[in-house]
């Protein structure tokens, strides 16, 4: 390290013990730490000045006054978090001084030194970006935040946007990257890539590229999903911070007046995704698994793995057309929305539910920008398959029924479904299992008669179950978020997953028609007899309903088994 760092480095230290920098107000803050930084040195030297001052004894002393520094003058909380989310200012503040204060030095000395080199007039929007660079576990953060679909409108669009502003990696590194893990395939499959970074995301950057197709000698177009070059060096650090942070917000759930899962369970989500989307390998034999369950479908896409270009830090795809299906489905009349909708549900629900596999993989992270639609082909490609889950084939066959029996409001089959896919095997005649029938009951009753029931639904009364201590399997979980996930981008796009019964059913009635012999749907026959005689008590059940609708406004009462 150079000299003039050394020397800067007690000079701060001493300041923070003797004189006390938390005694600072922020502007004699910034100018005390201007003043100490080593006097025209290179920015290197400064960055190792502060590196220094981290490492020394007094550097806990100088994080946490960095911290509040932060979240007060250069990021103030109350400009990012509006008035109307005043509840939340407080977990975001703790957070950002919880990570700020475990960021190793060489991560965090050049980024105090830039927030002190920018402009006083710096947006704090813009700070936060310079911030959360090469910083993927607070990048990822925001984008789970912006997908939130009950925050409102206004607060999604600015969290989107700083999504959008993530640029913290030059294409010269990615293209190098490129030409390192291939070598000489460069040359072989005569590759050519594109100077300009087309997008980027938290632990990946993706750039397009040309290459010539020994199968049939033309040249195709594809593009290339890179790891970024930071993330090998910073990945453990960012997921630490983020089990200390669910570990955290566990244990001080009772300061923020939030359900008590919330918070610590939206670490463990970011974490989850961090890990498995660094996981290139696994995201490219999904792909391929993907391709295959989808390439008979008409109107649905998959990326196609361009397998002799992939490494364990690249992944080559074909180049798919679209945008995301929310900014498309906007711009068509209702009735081609109507169809988007049902193209999702198809896709997403019918396809992997009804697969002829005995594990069939649903897509685990379906949001608006993982889904792109043409509206000039009306094909919808299905992107990003780094989170995924499972179903067995038995799994998916009491799913879909429990879908199904929902949807005729069938409390019987319902109930039967909801024990079958239980982890505890509970029997009906258990008081476990009563107290399931008589909660089934009372849900459905409870549910609008003017709609169809919902996918949502089922998977919202499997919640609520859960709530009660019935067990249900992991991949079961995950996939009622994949459920609320769909059901936001309904919801933005102007369609209704109500119909999604109905769905699966023609689903199945079309590819049984085309080729009876190879449909092989996990429902049996005596599932569709089961269905067919509770289709015909479905008017008198939705009759009885309407009764019991009119006389609980006659005579209001209190259902205590959803209490």
């Amino acid at each position: 390290m150079p000299g003039s760092s050394v020397i800067a480095s007690p000079i701060i230290g001493s300041a923070i013990t003797e004189g006390g920098l938390h005694q600072l107000g922020p502007e004699q803050l910034r100018a005390a730490l201007a003043n100490f930084l080593p006097k025209g040195a290179s920015p290197s030297e400064q960055t190792g000045a502060i590196e220094a001052a981290l490492r020394s004894p007094a550097g806990q002393a100088m994080r946490d006054t960095m911290a509040r520094w932060i979240v007060d003058e250069i990021v103030p909380v109350e400009r990012l978090v509006p008035q109307a989310y005043l509840k939340w200012r407080p977990p975001v503040r703790d957070a950002m001084m919880f990570v700020v204060a475990r960021l190793s030095p060489a991560r965090l000395a050049p980024k105090l030194l830039e927030q002190l080199e920018l402009p006083p007039n710096t947006s704090a929007e813009a700070r936060l970006l310079r911030l959360i660079a090469k910083v993927p576990g607070l990048q990822k953060l925001g984008q789970v935040i912006a997908r939130n679909q009950h925050l409102r409108p206004a607060l999604r669009d600015a969290l989107a946007r700083l999504e959008n502003g993530i640029r913290d990696v030059r294409p010269e590194d990615v293209v190098a990257i490129i030409r390192q893990e291939l070598g000489p395939r460069i040359e072989k499959y005569a590759v050519k890539i594109a100077p300009a970074i087309l997008s980027e995301a938290s632990v990946s950057a993706v750039v397009r590229f040309t290459w010539r197709d020994p199968a049939t000698g033309k040249r195709e177009r594809g593009v290339f999903k890179v790891l970024k070059p930071h993330i090998p060096e910073y990945f453990a650090e960012d997921m630490d911070y983020l089990q200390g942070l669910a570990q955290y917000f566990s244990d001080q759930q009772h300061n923020y007046g939030f359900p008590a899962k919330l918070l610590p369970d939206t670490f463990k989500k970011v974490r989850r995704l961090l890990r498995h989307e660094v996981n290139f390998v696994r995201e490219q034999k999904t792909l391929l698994e993907a391709w295959g369950l989808y390439q008979s479908m008409s109107g649905v896409r998959v990326p196609r793995l361009i397998q002799p270009l992939c490494t364990s830090r690249i992944t080559a795809l074909t180049e798919e057309h679209g945008i995301k299906v929310t900014s498309a489905a906007a711009r068509l009349p209702a009735s081609r929305r109507k169809k988007v909708a049902e193209q999702l549900i198809e896709a997403l629900v019918a396809v992997p539910l009804l697969a002829a596999q005995e594990d069939a993989i649903f897509h685990g992270d379906p949001h608006a920008g993982n889904l792109l639609y043409n509206n000039r082909t009306g094909e919808l490609t299905i992107i990003d398959w780094a989170l995924r889950e499972r179903l067995s084939r038995d799994q998916r066959r009491h799913l879909a029924l429990l879908f199904l029996m929902v949807t005729l409001r069938d409390p019987v089959g319902t109930c039967n479904e909801v024990l079958a896919l239980s982890q505890q095997h509970i029997r009906s005649t258990s008081p476990r299992g009563r107290m399931v029938a008589e909660f089934v009951t009372h849900f459905l009753g409870e549910l609008p008669v003017v709609r169809l029931p919902s996918g949502v639904d089922a998977m919202l009364l499997l919640e609520r179950l859960a709530m009660k201590g019935v067990k249900f399997p992991g991949p079961l979980i995950m996939l009622s978020k994949v459920m609320f996930t769909l059901d936001g981008i309904l919801g933005d796009i102007g369609g209704s997953d109500s119909g999604m019964g109905f769905t699966i059913a023609r689903h199945v009635a079309h590819h049984w028609i085309r080729n009876r012999k190879e449909f092989r749907s996990p429902l049996m026959t005596r599932d569709w007899i089961t269905l067919q005689c509770s289709a015909l008590l479905y008017t008198g059940r939705l009759w009885l309903q309407c009764e019991q609708a009119i006389l609980d406004r006659l005579l209001p009462a209190t259902s205590p088994a959803l209490a």
